[in-house]
C-alpha cells in the first residue's frame, strides 16, 4: 500500500474545505467594495448632471443682451438640460464689468472710455441621495455648481 497517495487525497480534500472558508471570508469584502464603487459612479454622474446643467443655463443667456437679462429663459434652460436631477435648484443672475477690469453697474453711460463686457452667471444645487445608507454617512449630499459666460455683443 503506497502511503503517500492516502495523504496526498486527504489534503486535496482539507484544501476544498479551506477554499470555501476563503470564499466565505472575502465575498463580503468583494460585495461591500462593490456597492462602493457603484456608489462613488451614480455620485460623478450625479456632479456632472448639475455642472451640465449650470453650462445650458449659462450658455442660453450668453447668446445677446436681450438672452442674458432673461433669468428665467436661463434657469429653465437648465431645468430641461437636467432632466434626472431631483430638486434640481438654479440662480441666474447677470453682471457687467468694464473692459479695464472696473466696475460696472451695466448702464449705457458706464465705461465711458472703455467698452462694457457684459457675463451670465448660474449656480446650481441639486440633492444626491445614497442607495446605502451606512451608520457613519449621510444618506443625501448638496452639489453646487456654478458657470459663468461672457455674452456675445
Amino acid at each position: 500500500m503506497d502511503l503517500g497517495s492516502k495523504h496526498g487525497s486527504r489534503r486535496r480534500e482539507g484544501e476544498r474545505g479551506q477554499a470555501i472558508a476563503e470564499l466565505a471570508c472575502i465575498a463580503p469584502l468583494v460585495l461591500l467594495m462593490l456597492i462602493g464603487l457603484i456608489e462613488a459612479g451614480r455620485f460623478a454622474s450625479f456632479s456632472i448632471m448639475v455642472a451640465n446643467a449650470a453650462r445650458a443655463g449659462v450658455q442660453y443667456g450668453a447668446q445677446n443682451l436681450v438672452t442674458a437679462a432673461d433669468t428665467t429663459g436661463m434657469q429653465n434652460a437648465a431645468a430641461a438640460d437636467a432632466q434626472n436631477v431631483s430638486g434640481l435648484s438654479t440662480t441666474a443672475t447677470y453682471f457687467c464689468k468694464c473692459a479695464d477690469g472696473s466696475a460696472s453697474a451695466c448702464l449705457a453711460s458706464d465705461c465711458s472710455a472703455n467698452h462694457r463686457i457684459t457675463y451670465v452667471q448660474l449656480n446650481a444645487t441639486g440633492t444626491f441621495t445614497s442607495i446605502v445608507h451606512f451608520a457613519q454617512l449621510r444618506p443625501s449630499v448638496t452639489v453646487a455648481s456654478s458657470a459663468t459666460m461672457r455674452v456675445s455683443q
